[in-house]
């Protein structure tokens, strides 16, 4: 299956106040979301980034992502034994829980 990527950066306070766009993007949001659904249809539609959001948001309640003790490993070492990082990350998010080695 082909795969593009497109990115754009769009300085949106050079066409209008920030202020501004978020309420007229949060309109049109809830517009979208409280359009008329079809009775077939999967009972909810979503915008972009929310299936996204509401796994993220599963995953954190539930304590997180696993990650597994060969990554966790990798992860460690690559911290110790690159200057600067373990001053930056003295403890990694998997570290903090009690584990069993």
């Amino acid at each position: 299956m082909p795969l593009g990527h497109f990115f754009l950066a769009i300085n949106i306070e050079s066409i209008c106040p920030l202020d501004t766009f978020k309420n007229n993007t949060g309109k049109l949001l809830r517009a979208l979301r409280e359009s008329r659904k079809s009775p077939t249809g999967p009972g909810r539609i979503w915008t972009a980034g929310e299936p996204e959001n509401d796994e993220r948001l599963k995953r954190f309640a539930q304590g997180g992502m696993t990650v597994p003790p060969s990554l966790q490993a990798d992860m460690v070492a690559l911290r110790d034994n690159r200057p600067g990082l373990k001053d930056r990350y003295s403890k990694l998010p998997f570290e903090n829980k009690n584990r069993c080695s």
